[in-house]
């Protein structure tokens, strides 16, 4: 695996130039501020709604000798935590192929999001949604038609504080996009310890485009769930389907299905039907197999109100069906608008969950084995960003 990546690397420096796509020298400073106004169903006391500072984040692009350059890192003081969301160089090694290297947009399913919200779809709260990890990405656009995507990742993206660390079962949990973390789960009702990470993964991703409204796709991924206790990995997989629509006046669909099995096991040797998974600083249990529909739609309409150029109007909806029969499976519905104003995007969303980790009275149940008894919960949220 190593010298695959060494060769990689080398073909990177050592590439002829004259066929590679040349890009102008530059230099830009970007960033976000966002603020979030919330009011939750479940919660019964004066502090509702609250307002909370969503993140605030820096980013730099460039490119400089034909080799670009693209970092964001971002900051969540609600959740005590930092960390990088993407950095990597790219180069055209032709016309027709293009690489990145560092920490990187991993390619599955619909790209860039498979939601139009600000909430996402439910697979992103399981790591299958916009996820990025570190290794080396091609994206080849040769063939008529099609986009190819393949990708090779040593492990997941570096990490920054999480809350309360390993003394409260987050290590590794400070990161944007969900990933498996070393942490404890229940089986049968007795907590088990699972020291595991993502290792060595492969991923294909496939685009055709059958005019320029309508994509289908699919896409494929295996790779390594490595247990230090034993010093070997098991081979978790994941495959997707999807489609992106584009029609009338505005109008835009996307619709996916997603089949997963993260295999791995507990310190005891034990197969794990729940794995830990972490992001903003705090991590929780996931069922380690189901199949997963999510479809949205959504409207934009031009308009001309002082800086309001546009309003999205939309509709998620993600079903979870766990494969283990006693796992209870999660839903997930946002009905919402994107109002746009210059440099101000503004989300306004009426989140419905129901075994949805993030729209839960106790954070993060949810996506392990379920509540049977789960109620839908609610949250208002407007999210309020200005970009620059």
């Amino acid at each position: 695996m190593v010298k695959c990546l060494t060769m990689l690397l080398g073909l990177f420096v050592m590439v002829n130039t004259s066929n590679a796509q040349q890009s102008e020298n530059s230099f830009k400073i970007g960033g976000a501020v966002r603020f979030n106004l919330m009011n939750k169903s479940w919660v019964e006391n004066k502090t509702q709604p609250e307002m909370t500072w969503d993140t605030w984040r820096l980013n730099v692009d460039g490119s400089q000798g034909g080799i670009d350059f693209s970092f964001e890192y971002r900051f969540y003081p609600t959740f005590d935590t930092h960390f990088i969301h993407h950095g990597y160089l790219g180069y055209g090694l032709s016309d027709d192929l293009y690489m990145k290297l560092g920490v990187v947009q991993v390619p599955f399913g619909i790209s860039k999001f498979a939601s139009h919200s600000w909430w996402f779809q439910g697979q992103y709260y399981f790591g299958l949604e916009d996820d990025y990890d570190m290794g080396i990405k091609f994206d080849y656009a040769g063939i008529d038609k099609l986009d190819l995507n393949f990708a090779y990742f040593r492990q997941a993206e570096p990490e920054g504080p999480s809350a309360g660390g390993v003394t409260y079962g987050n290590a590794g949990a400070g990161r944007y996009s969900y990933d498996i973390t070393p942490g404890s789960v229940m089986i049968d009702g007795e907590t088990v310890q699972a020291s595991i990470r993502e290792l060595n993964q492969f991923n294909l991703r496939a685009a055709y485009h059958l005019s320029q409204a309508l994509e289908v796709g699919a896409s494929a991924q295996v790779g390594g769930i490595y247990n230090s206790i034993h010093n070997e990995s098991e081979w978790s997989t994941a495959v997707a389907a999807h489609l992106v629509a584009d029609w009338g006046k505005g109008w835009n669909f996307k619709g996916s299905w997603i089949s997963h099995n993260y295999k791995a096991k507990a310190d005891d040797g034990r197969v794990l039907d729940i794995v830990p998974m972490g992001a903003y600083g705090s991590s929780y249990g996931v069922m380690a197999k189901a199949n997963t529909y999510a479809a949205g739609i959504a409207k934009t309409v031009k308009t001309d109100f002082g800086p309001i150029k546009s309003l999205q109007f939309y509709v998620d909806y993600t079903y979870v069906d766990k494969t283990k029969a006693d796992f209870e499976d999660m839903q997930h519905l946002v009905p919402g608008v994107l109002i746009s104003a210059g440099p101000v995007y503004t989300y306004v969303d009426y989140a419905m969950g129901k075994n949805q980790p993030w729209l839960n009275s106790s954070f993060g149940k949810g996506l392990g084995a379920g509540d049977p008894n789960a109620e839908w919960n609610k949250r208002f949220n407007v999210n309020i960003g200005y970009y620059f």
